[in-house]
């Protein structure tokens, strides 16, 4: 076990809890545009050591858009169309003859287009494809990928029900009718699930909370992390009747996850910490409402790689249930308190255009800390411009130095609660330290 201070990443096992694809809104300090099966591709990035989580997310693009196809506003009268309402049309003839199954893994390079032309996304011009498993993304893709062999290209006209929904002002993440150029370039097949997986045998051991497990391999040592350290693990989990949910090994490597994080699926954290190093044990999880997990279980291959001392989160706020008497608020609905005076008058305020340099922590009204880059250990960076309305609006009032709390409501968030999703929903609390502001 190492004592540093981890700059932890916790990516794909977030789909557990219902970020199933491309373009979620996320649920770190800002909503932003995900590019298709981020979490997948971040996951395929982090190696033996895992990478640092990306604060903040924003959607800054300065490279010059791909151009919209001529068809973009509408299916044309000689595209195919399944029962879904899903349209397509082969741009160019694969050289393969196998096509995937929604569980396997694929390799792709594509570009995204709204109706109106306008490009929202694209592999292409990032310069490197994505990799992801099919049924981690929206169902529109995890539907027509399956259509495609290798060498392909296609043209999908994915409706918004098959998509990410409808238009939302002020949301980054397009809506309506989507238009998506995807070309397959690789296809890995997914794991066989075990036999015996169907329930937990009678002799399983048992979890505080009654959590059926067995040990796969023993591990070394006789240390087990704790409830604020962060766990890098390898994870492979089935339905009880033998699908694929999701295998960090086919995304290309461990992912790093802080156990305090109430993103984390619920019983993951407890599993974890029956754990030592090199161990490799299975367990039966009830899966939480709203992930449409067939059975209601999740059978978890869990291989602990090692783990590291964490950082405890911040206390949460005795105010976190709603805004205090003596907060101030604007005229949109924003209220906040300031906890520590920051240094210099209007000059040393940021700008809506400028980048600032942040430490923050988020909590929902319940006081559930949904996300810190205090308990990273590392700020974040990011254009003020680029962030939810209400960071947006309340940083720009802050001087350098400064620290303040702020009730978000969720018009200048991330909208309403929505049920099963990870997405932290209502008015949201944060502690913001502006701690530079990079012009």
């Amino acid at each position: 076990m190492t004592s540093r201070n981890p700059a932890a990443v916790f990516t794909a096992v977030c789909l557990l809890a219902g970020a199933p694809s491309a373009f979620s809104e996320s649920s770190e300090a800002a909503e932003a545009a995900e590019k298709p099966a981020e979490a997948a591709e971040t996951a395929k990035k982090a190696s033996s050591k895992p990478s640092k989580a990306v604060t903040a997310p924003v959607a800054v693009n300065t490279r010059k858009p791909i151009p919209a196809p001529d068809d973009v506003a509408a299916p044309p009268e000689d595209a195919e169309k399944t029962a879904s309402g899903l349209a397509s049309k082969v741009l160019q003839e694969g050289t393969g003859e196998l096509k995937p199954a929604a569980a396997d893994t694929v390799k792709v390079h594509y570009t995204g287009w709204t109706t109106d032309g306008e490009m929202f996304d694209s592999s292409v011009q990032r310069g490197e494809p994505t990799e992801f498993p099919l049924n981690r993304v929206i169902k529109g893709w995890t539907e027509g990928l399956q259509l495609m062999v290798e060498g392909e290209k296609r043209r999908f006209w994915i409706p918004e029900d098959l998509a990410y929904g409808p238009k939302v002002e002020g949301s980054p993440r397009p809506g309506g009718m989507l238009v998506f150029d995807v070309e397959l370039l690789g296809i890995q097949s997914a794991p066989k699930a075990p036999e015996g997986i169907e329930k937990a045998p009678e002799d399983a051991a048992k979890t505080a909370s009654g959590i059926a497990h067995v040990e796969l391999s023993a591990g070394k040592g006789d240390k087990s992390p704790g409830p604020d350290d962060v766990a890098t693990i390898h994870f492979t989990g089935w339905t009880t009747t033998g699908d694929l949910v999701q295998d960090t090994r086919q995304q290309g490597g461990p992912v790093a996850v802080p156990l305090n994080n109430s993103r984390l699926p619920e019983g993951w954290s407890e599993c974890i910490q029956t754990m030592v190093e090199g161990e490799k044990s299975r367990f039966w999880v009830p899966a939480g409402p709203g992930t449409g997990i067939p059975g209601g279980t999740v059978v978890c291959d869990f291989e602990l790689v090692s783990f590291e001392e964490g950082i405890k989160p911040p206390p949460v706020p005795e105010d976190v249930g709603a805004m205090p008497d003596d907060a101030e608020k604007s005229e949109s609905g924003l209220a906040w308190k300031v906890l520590d005076k920051g240094e210099g008058g209007e000059d040393a305020k940021p700008k809506a255009s400028d980048t600032v340099k942040v430490h923050y922590t988020g909590w929902t009204t319940d006081g559930k800390m949904f996300d810190s880059s205090v308990t990273r250990g590392e700020p974040a960076t990011f254009p003020l411009n680029g962030v939810i309305k209400g960071w947006t609006e309340g940083v720009q009032l802050m001087s350098k130095g400064e620290k303040r709390r702020f009730w978000i409501p969720e018009d200048l968030a991330y909208g309403p609660k929505v049920e099963g999703s990870p997405r932290p929903g209502g008015m949201l609390v944060f502690d913001i330290e502006l701690l530079d502001i990079v012009r």
